[in-house]
């Protein structure tokens, strides 16, 4: 007897069987039976006579059949959607809200060189994550690459480490939320489940009816937080230069008188090296989402122009909104100013915790707290929708992947990975325990656990690109051919494993025993808790399926290049008719 294999190249004949076990009647014909063959050895032809839809989704499971069957997400977000998407990435609640406890922890120069250090880091990691996606702009990609490169358990832990991280985070901003609408009189009578009732409808609406819609919402989002952020920036320049209506030059008083950096848990310079290190953590926890662009990647128009594109733009963003935001910060207000540290100690809702909005009112402008604050409530909003987004994504890169159940690739017509969306919304239901614990404490709790998590996440791209490096070698591939090449490799992509790998190993040193604080076992827990996950998470999957770690040269850089490769012809080329168009095209 025959077997299959003896063929060779089984996939088309395949693909024929899949068909006739479906429907005898459907291949009448040797030709007809031929031309199957042929159609799927030639992923240019599917992509030319069935469409890009169809012919990625065909490349990627093996045959037509099996993508007609599940459907595929669609490339709906347009070039602006994606810059305005890792826009928003960017600047989510962390910046408005979390960044204050950073600053009255360690002082104005340890938040500035914590966010500058970090976002160091961020842009590495960054700059590996966008070469991959570039090569291979696969829907939620990470966990593939990761399966492919390295190791199907790594692809398995750190897809379901995404997930779950996504899924808390959502819950983290949606629990923000709550806290932020609380800030405005009258508000506070109502109990907060009813506002997470109405935020978790909103951003459900927005992200199972088509990826368009979640495009514009996010651009929406993103234009509204970044006139906010560049209005903040410009209003601390003025009130820094005395054009408040005080009319006092600020300068740098701040970081003399209380001092630029403040001593953390222990005295003298041991002190003030832990509070810098402290900010590390925290900025980690800004950051995330920052590798939102590969998981949009898969549904991106034209993803080998605007994927580049956007990363890029990575470094700037940070430069400007985080380094610039942190200075300005430090130069408006004293880390030891009472009124923030005691909307801090009292859980203060909304803006009135922001330290944005701390230096407004020490500046005499008593309008702007509630413009701030609905801003902030509209980055939360806009995190929480992306965070949806990106889990019920990373659900369907794990079912592609084989290691999530198949029905989760199933699509509505519009491209939605439907049941993806709605497993992911239900984990919401796990921010009504703030309504009983206080939302404050279970925005820290879950904030502790999603930082943890998303620096697995960032380890995890770096080594898939190590090994995605080693393995372009082993095909004597030239990364000059490349459409996007990061610089400095593998060395960047080893800069950001290490520095990640320090903050975690060491993001839970205040939980030990010192002068000032008794060793606390639930501190210690929450910090560290992310490691046993990571890391029983992989060991199972390594033990349940035998899984090894790939060889360079056996590694899958190729699976749906090829009709990826095709649809590049299909996108027409941007050329701007006028000057107003030219800007708009530089711009997104």
């Amino acid at each position: 007897m025959y077997e299959l294999s003896d063929f060779g190249d089984t996939k088309p004949l395949r693909a024929a069987a899949k068909m006739l076990e479906k429907d005898p009647w459907k291949i009448e014909r040797e030709e007809e039976f031929t031309n199957v063959a042929d159609m799927y050895d030639d992923p240019s032809r599917v992509v030319d006579e069935r469409g890009m839809q169809l012919g990625e989704a065909a490349d990627l499971y093996g045959d037509i059949e099996t993508a007609k069957d599940y459907g595929y997400v669609t490339r709906g977000l347009k070039s602006r959607h994606i810059q305005f998407i890792v826009l928003g990435g960017t600047i989510g609640t962390g910046l408005f809200l979390g960044i204050g406890h950073a600053f009255t922890q360690a002082g104005p120069l340890s938040l500035l060189l914590g966010y500058a250090f970090t976002g160091a880091a961020v842009f590495a990691m960054m700059m590996s994550l966008g070469e991959m996606a570039t090569w291979l702009p696969l829907p939620c990609a990470i966990p593939q690459f990761c399966a492919r490169y390295v190791d199907g358990a790594m692809g398995f832990a750190v897809g379901w480490n995404n997930w779950y991280s996504c899924s808390l985070t959502l819950c983290t901003e949606i629990s923000a939320a709550a806290v932020i609408i609380q800030f405005w009189q009258g508000a506070d009578d109502i109990n907060s489940a009813a506002w997470i009732t109405l935020i978790i409808f909103l951003v459900v609406g927005l992200n199972i009816f088509a990826v368009s819609i979640y495009g514009e919402a996010e651009f929406i989002f993103a234009s509204i937080k970044l006139l906010a952020i560049i209005g903040l920036l410009l209003f601390a320049l003025i009130i820094n230069l005395g054009g408040g209506p005080t009319h006092d030059r600020l300068g740098f008083r701040y970081w003399n008188n209380p001092g630029a950096m403040k001593a953390y848990i222990s005295t003298g310079s041991a002190g003030r090296f832990l509070g810098f290190f402290s900010t590390l953590v925290n900025a980690a926890f800004a950051y995330n989402g920052v590798e939102m662009v590969a998981v949009a990647a898969g549904e991106a128009e034209n993803p080998r122009r605007n994927i580049p594109k956007a990363v890029r733009r990575v470094f700037w963003r940070i430069i400007f909104f985080y380094v610039l935001g942190s200075l300005a910060i430090g130069v408006l207000i004293p880390y030891n100013a009472q009124t923030l540290l005691d909307a801090q100690k009292n859980n203060a809702p909304g803006a009135a915790a922001s330290p944005w909005v701390i230096a407004i009112y020490r500046a005499g402008v008593p309008v702007l707290p509630s413009i701030i604050n609905a801003v902030i409530l509209t980055s939360a909003t806009s995190s929480s929708n992306a965070f949806l987004y990106t889990g019920s994504r990373y659900l369907y890169a794990l079912a592609q992947n084989g290691q999530a159940p198949k029905f989760l690739l199933i699509c509505s017509k519009k491209g939605v990975p439907y049941y993806c969306v709605s497993i992911t919304a239900a984990m919401s239901l796990l921010t009504y325990m703030s309504c009983s614990v206080g939302s404050q404490k279970v925005f820290q709790w879950f904030q502790a656990l999603t930082t943890i998590s998303i620096l697995f996440t960032w380890m995890s791209i770096s080594i898939a690109y190590i090994k995605f490096h080693s393995a372009l070698r082993a095909s004597n591939i030239d990364r000059s051919t490349l459409k996007f090449r990061s610089p400095f490799q593998p060395y960047t992509a080893w800069f950001s494993l290490m520095f990640f790998a320090m903050i975690t190993l060491f993001n839970g040193f205040w939980t030990f025993p010192s002068s000032t604080k008794k060793f606390d076992v639930n501190d210690f827990i929450t910090a560290y808790i992310g490691i046993p996950i990571y890391a029983g998470l992989y060991i199972f999957w390594k033990v349940f399926k035998k899984t090894r770690w790939v060889p360079s040269a056996e590694a899958d850089i190729m699976t749906g290049k090829a009709a990826l490769d095709a649809a590049d012809a299909h996108w027409p080329e941007r050329r701007p008719k006028n000057l107003w168009e030219k800007i708009w095209f530089f711009i997104a």
